[in-house]
């Protein structure tokens, strides 16, 4: 391969893209990023800190003071705190989406994110990696299921974390984040002209990563290494 590759995985919340995008990452030998956690780390530290997630000016005031690494085993590394777990518990699901909606947040994590993809070929998910942060990847998806899919896949991940939920508050949280997602003023959730959509809702894993792979392939060539 001649030159670095950026696939772009983007979809509501809880439609499976850090699942699918680890899986695709693998298959191609690519690096994977998960944007998600980022936004989820930084939510972490602003709760941590005793701020109000919805009070913009004080969420923002912690950009340049939070610092977030992700490992190659997965781990979420927020000011030298492994909050792997903690990022995926129901009190920071429940306010993520507001920081995401913070234009100076949103550009301090973007930077990263551009910076890692520029020295490596990358599968990236999230919100607006097709439409904003890599408008020029390669290969853009956009994963897509319906709200109580959604709603089942996220309360059984929590369920095999430790993390009690039901899924009436699942649903409401799915719902919530979709609306606050596609309505903010910044970088919102939405399909980029060039990307292929991909419904998951009645696919398994592994039918969703094959698909994804063979467009891939179709696209630019590129073959799992699997």
């Amino acid at each position: 391969m001649s030159k670095n590759i950026s696939i772009a995985i983007d979809g509501p919340a809880a439609a499976g893209k850090s699942t699918i995008a680890k899986r695709v990452a693998k298959a191609l030998n690519f690096v994977y990023i998960d944007t998600g956690a980022m936004y989820r780390a930084f939510t972490w530290a602003v709760m941590e800190k005793g701020l109000d997630c919805e009070d913009k000016e004080a969420s923002c005031s912690l950009v340049g003071k939070v610092s977030i690494h992700l490992e190659e085993d997965g781990r979420v590394i927020c000011n030298g705190v492994d909050v792997t777990k903690e990022i995926r518990e129901p009190r920071v699901s429940s306010n993520v989406s507001y920081i995401a909606s913070y234009k100076d947040i949103r550009l301090a994590l973007v930077d990263m994110q551009r910076a890692m993809a520029e020295s490596k070929s990358v599968v990236m998910d999230g919100r607006d990696i097709g439409t904003y942060v890599l408008p020029k990847a390669e290969v853009k998806i956009f994963q897509v299921a319906s709200v109580l899919t959604r709603a089942k896949r996220r309360q059984k991940e929590n369920e095999e974390k430790g993390i009690p939920t039901t899924l009436e508050e699942v649903i409401a949280d799915v719902e919530k984040r979709d609306y606050i997602d596609s309505h903010r003023d910044f970088a919102p959730l939405s399909k980029a002209e060039d990307a292929i959509e991909v419904d998951t809702s009645d696919m398994s894993i592994e039918e969703v990563v094959d698909a994804i792979l063979s467009i891939i392939k179709e696209k630019t060539g590129v073959e799992p290494c699997r």
